[in-house]
């Protein structure tokens, strides 16, 4: 019986189909999720496949094939799925077999038989050979036959693309459960561990992938994930890291072996040079130095180098800060502040650098916490992050029937109505005239929501008014005074210039709350000194507001339910 006809007959996995790697995981019986490794040791199983002779070679074998064989060896592919051939960018098969038109879509002409011929291979085609092999490999690891997936995609991808990758897992016996996006999957990973406590909370999914950046801005409220902006850059990625080794040490041979040529001119030379420069990427990674060696790189010449860390964090420093602006822009273009921002995720393998960390925490507050290897002791390894959330989310739905996740997932379900401000409320004694906001339900909630806070009633009791209103946040900025000149030695230019770097660093920014819209409003009467009101506010799908008051331990209970006014809210 088909895992569709019947789901007590799924094994589901997480599954991670990148550009430039692909991951596989699966969630054990305590709930942990784990990374598979394939036949060859490999948890990041490179996105490539290569044919020798009809022979079918995959992933690490068919990428160190991109030397002696790349004219039959396939790889960045992924993004090529369900688009027209006009429209996708060829550039990053350069050093493999080019993409092809074949109709309206995308192909490779190889010889993947023992015929001495090129045969035409659609791109869906080599999507359902490399899901075929990743299958094979965590059935062979489980034991089981694995039949069913959770997949992620990038928040860019299309409905076209996520159909041609649909198709292609059905083509290699996976039911597809579920698509789900590469920044959701990172942070369900990180709450999804043992002791994780939920807070509502703003993080930034930062990706520096092989072939492109992606950057997504996500709000978490009450474990609902909204994607509040996206940015994606593939002038900002991990081939251009490559490619600033790849000049040095290009560079560095040229000096001693002038005579023989710019190993950058021959194909070969190239293949090996990018092989050679990612390990040596990924050893400074780990450690302060590494060493590169090629045999006859160029003209029968073998060529051995070393690097350390200082020198390729200057290499990349162009690229480290184009990162950083693009995590920045994001926020910007998400309508928020820096300070807004409680987690940033670093994920994809580039960020085991410890160099991008450094540099997107210099574009943050210390409020903001960095989750990355050099950073933080508890990080996830940032390159399993999306394919451990793809196998904690199948855990959750595989006993599900087909259909109830398609109703559950669908679009008309979750894509629900927001808040567009917080929601909170202001205590205010006799002697007040106005009081301190308390913010109780945060912008960018899904609707419809139930929360209740216990909020300190000012100093001394006695009659208070609590109103319910609306709230945004506001970053106040105070410069501090300036410095009387001191009378010395200096010349007055060289004092101006210090004053001024001075007002600069000691610039302070803090998050405040502008009041707008009250919602409604209840006094509650007698309150003993140091007492405590709770609170609860109901906001329905149709942004109507209903507020319960009382005093925490009064005798009298609940003392009265306002119906208020419409909140502001966004779809």
């Amino acid at each position: 019986m088909s895992a569709q006809a019947d789901p007590a007959q799924r094994v589901a996995i997480g599954l991670s189909f990148g550009n430039s790697y692909s991951s596989i995981a699966y969630t054990t019986g305590e709930g942990k999720a784990e990374v598979i490794a394939n036949e060859d040791g490999d948890r990041q199983i490179p996105s490539a496949l290569s044919y020798v002779e009809g022979e079918e070679l995959h992933g690490g074998q068919a990428k160190s094939q991109l030397v002696r064989n790349a004219g039959n060896t396939v790889a960045y592919f992924r993004d090529f799925l369900g688009q027209d051939f006009k429209s996708v960018d060829p550039s990053p098969c350069h050093q493999s077999a080019h993409p092809t038109q074949q109709g309206d879509g995308v192909a490779f002409s190889i010889r993947d038989t023992e015929e001495d011929k090129e045969n035409t291979i659609p791109v869906g085609d080599i999507t359902t050979r490399h899901l075929t092999r990743l299958r094979t490999s965590a059935s062979d690891y489980l034991g089981k036959n694995v039949n069913a997936a959770v997949i992620t995609v990038p928040t860019n991808f299309s409905e076209a693309q996520k159909e041609a990758l649909k198709s292609a897992a059905q083509g290699a016996g996976l039911e597809v459960l579920q698509f789900i996006h590469e920044p959701t999957a990172a942070i369900l990973a990180y709450d999804a561990r043992p002791g994780a406590q939920l807070a509502d909370k703003v993080v930034v999914v930062a990706d520096l992938g092989g072939t492109r950046s992606d950057i997504a801005v996500v709000a978490s409220r009450g474990g609902i994930y909204t994607i509040l902006a996206t940015m994606h850059d593939y002038d900002v990625s991990g081939f251009k890291l490559d490619q600033v080794l790849i000049d040095y040490f290009a560079k560095e041979f040229l000096k001693k072996h002038k005579s023989v040529g710019d190993p950058r001119e021959n194909d070969r030379a190239m293949a090996k040079l990018k092989l050679e420069c990612e390990a040596v990427k990924k050893a400074l990674s780990i450690g302060t130095t590494a060493n590169f060696s090629v045999e006859s790189l160029l003209g029968g010449v073998d060529f051995t180098a070393t690097i350390n860390r200082t020198r390729y964090d200057l290499l990349g420093n162009k690229l480290f800060a184009a990162f950083t602006r693009l995590v920045t822009h994001a926020v910007e273009k998400a309508q928020l502040d820096p300070l807004d921002i409680s987690e940033i995720i670093l994920a994809g393998g580039n960020s085991h650098t410890p160099k991008v960390a450094a540099a997107v925490r210099s574009g943050f507050p210390d409020t903001t916490t960095i989750l990355a290897p050099s950073t933080s002791p508890t990080a996830i390894n940032p390159s399993e992050l999306p394919v451990r959330g793809a196998a904690i989310q199948a855990s959750l739905i595989q006993e599900f029937e087909l259909e109830d996740i398609e109703q559950s997932t669908h679009p008309v379900v979750t894509v629900t109505p927001h808040l567009s401000n917080a929601v909170g409320v202001l205590c205010i004694s006799g002697d007040e005239s106005s009081g301190v906001f308390h913010p109780i339900v945060d912008a960018e909630t899904s609707l419809p929501v139930r929360r209740t806070a216990t909020i300190t009633t000012p100093r001394e009791g006695g009659d208070v008014l609590v109103k319910l209103a609306e709230g945004s946040r506001h970053i106040k900025i105070t410069k501090p005074e300036a410095r009387p000149k001191k009378q010395d030695d200096r010349t007055e230019d060289d004092s101006d210039s210090e004053e001024d770097e001075s007002e600069e660093e000691d610039e302070l920014r803090e998050k405040t709350w502008k009041v707008g819209n009250t919602l409604s409003e209840a006094a509650i009467r007698g309150i003993k000194k140091g007492g405590k009101v709770e609170v609860q506010i109901n906001i329905g799908a149709d942004l109507s507001v209903n507020a319960i008051y009382r005093e925490v331990g009064g005798k009298g209970g609940v003392r009265g339910i306002i119906s208020g006014q419409k909140a502001n809210g966004s779809t």
